[in-house]
């Protein structure tokens, strides 16, 4: 399986984590966050493998995140609906999501990509 990038072609962490990830000689397949969003499907995938809570997932620092009140939302909103918000905009997840084979890494942290090598 080839490494999935899902980014946001505008967003710098993305822009730095895929240079990252050329300078670091790592295959990867790209994925435009917003023209290919993720679906429930997938997201349940990633979540279940990443270890991750499913707020972590969502974009805190974003305009869209912000504007629909999610801060105060998202502990009143089940699981099912946490993961149809998602699915239902690009922008409110977190972003780069780098999926291997046996990790899912969000955001980028290079000491946390470092063990993709």
């Amino acid at each position: 399986m080839e490494n999935l990038f899902i980014q946001y072609p505008k967003c710098s962490t993305c822009k730095k984590a895929k240079k990252w990830l050329e300078d670091n000689n790592i295959n990867f397949k790209s994925r435009n966050i917003v023209e290919d969003k993720p679906t429930k499907e997938e997201l349940k995938k990633w979540i279940k493998d990443s270890g991750y809570e499913i707020k972590k997932f969502f974009n805190t620092s974003g305009l869209k995140y912000k504007e629909l009140n999610l801060k105060e939302k998202l502990n009143l909103m089940s699981d099912e609906e946490k993961i149809n918000l998602l699915s239902s905009d690009g922008m409110l997840v977190k972003r780069p999501v780098l999926i291997t084979k046996n990790k899912v890494l969000l955001g980028f942290k290079e000491n946390e990509w470092k063990c993709i090598k």
